[in-house]
């Protein structure tokens, strides 16, 4: 089941829209919030940073996988809208390993 869900994506068989605002705006941003929120707790605890910055950083490998995903659909699609939702999930992943 995992593999079709990424396999999908890579190969550009999900609608744009579908992968550019419910998968990475919606779902993903809120893998993020929980991620960061975990290590928070983690940090409050005085758990080793080791382990806060990883616990933070985990999402970041799939956070690549679905822009990169965007970019291989958006460019099959082409289009201003494309062209637009390629330059938000570069943004995206940029805020998301920033913040």
């Amino acid at each position: 089941m995992m593999v079709d869900f990424f396999g999908a994506r890579w190969r550009g068989q999900i609608p744009l829209e579908r992968l550019f605002w419910r998968d990475t705006m919606l779902i993903a941003t809120a893998i993020n919030i929980a991620s960061s929120a975990a290590a928070l707790v983690l940090l409050g605890l005085k758990m080793p940073l080791a382990l806060v910055l990883a616990v933070h950083f985990a999402p970041v490998p799939y956070n690549v996988f679905l822009t990169l995903a965007v970019w291989r659909t958006a460019e099959k699609s082409g289009g201003a809208k494309a062209s637009l939702m390629m330059l938000g999930s570069a943004l995206w992943l940029i805020a998301t390993v920033v913040v």
